[in-house]
């Protein structure tokens, strides 16, 4: 049964032989090609790389992997492989999508608030060890 974020059988046939990894490329040949692009596709839907399923594997050597295929733009072949020719790139990722000013907590731009006085008139009186009550009470000090 087929993932839904797994690639298409029609989308991978387009970008197999993009893929580093075949028979007669120079080191390691890869027999997990698909897998790891399923595994980048479920990461890039919002999924932290830390919360991989298990079935792609450890997620660090997912993570490293996506970084070396990146460096050498092999992601950058896929994209053009894929591209819809009616339509310009469309690349949406948290770093370039913006969340309204209120659902980041930023203050609203009112009227300047007023500075709370009550923090500079603490500062500028001095500290008392016993209460004022307590020290009325008492006042020859023989209690």
């Amino acid at each position: 049964m087929r993932h839904r974020h797994a690639i298409s059988d029609e989308h991978w046939e387009r970008i197999k032989n993009l893929l580093p990894g075949k028979r007669g490329d120079p080191g390691v040949t890869a027999t997990d090609n698909r897998r790891f692009v399923d595994a980048v596709l479920c990461a890039k839907t919002g999924a932290p790389w830390r919360d991989l399923p298990e079935r792609f594997g450890d997620w660090y050597n997912t993570w490293k992997r996506f970084g070396r295929w990146a460096r050498k733009g092999v992601w950058q072949r896929v994209f053009e492989a894929l591209q819809d020719p009616d339509l310009e790139w469309l690349v949406l990722d948290s770093t370039i999508v913006r969340a309204h000013q209120h659902a980041a907590g930023a203050l609203k731009k009112t009227a300047a608030r007023p500075p709370k006085r009550w923090a500079a008139a603490g500062a500028a009186s001095a500290r008392k060890s016993i209460p004022s009550s307590t020290a009325s009470a008492c006042p020859s000090g023989s209690c």
